[in-house]
């Protein structure tokens, strides 16, 4: 009897049947999905290239124009040095005593501590405007990117 009962039930059961139509609109529709992600994802890629090697450049151009104003400092200073070491040299050659050759060095020992100390802080100066004015576009670039990425 349970055999009989088991042909019955087996007879009675219905399997779902395989709509191929189905299948095909749930892969396209897949497919499509997977297509407009891409395309998504590429444009955020690209926009994002774009932003970085606009600031690259803007850093670079900072940077060759901050270099400039150092190198232009640079000979600045030495070309003051190198014209109080001359003009020293002849104070000196000019002294008719020994005295007189002790208080030029003096003065002019002073002097050029002075001036090393004035040139260094223009220079402290310079460097820390020329890091700041480097470094602003990458730093404003990185915050942005932070938010998008909390955004996302």
């Amino acid at each position: 009897m349970t055999k009989a009962k088991t042909a019955e039930t087996i007879e009675n059961v219905e399997f779902p049947s395989f709509d191929a139509s189905k299948a095909t609109d749930q892969i396209r529709a897949f497919a499509e999905k997977g297509v407009e992600q891409s395309k998504e994802a590429y444009s955020k890629l690209k926009t994002g290239a774009e932003e970085t090697q606009k600031v690259l450049e803007s850093t670079f151009e900072t940077a060759k124009t901050v270099s400039s104003d150092l190198s232009l400092k640079t000979i600045a200073a030495l070309r003051a040095n190198a014209e109080a070491g001359f003009s020293h040299l002849e104070a000196l050659i000019g002294a008719k005593s020994l005295s007189e050759v002790v208080e030029l060095q003096t003065a002019f020992l002073r002097k050029r501590v002075e001036t090393t100390v004035e040139q260094a802080k223009d220079f402290q100066a310079v460097a820390s405007k020329a890091a700041e004015n480097v470094s602003k576009p990458v730093k404003t670039a990185f915050e942005k990117a932070l938010k998008d990425i909390k955004a996302a």
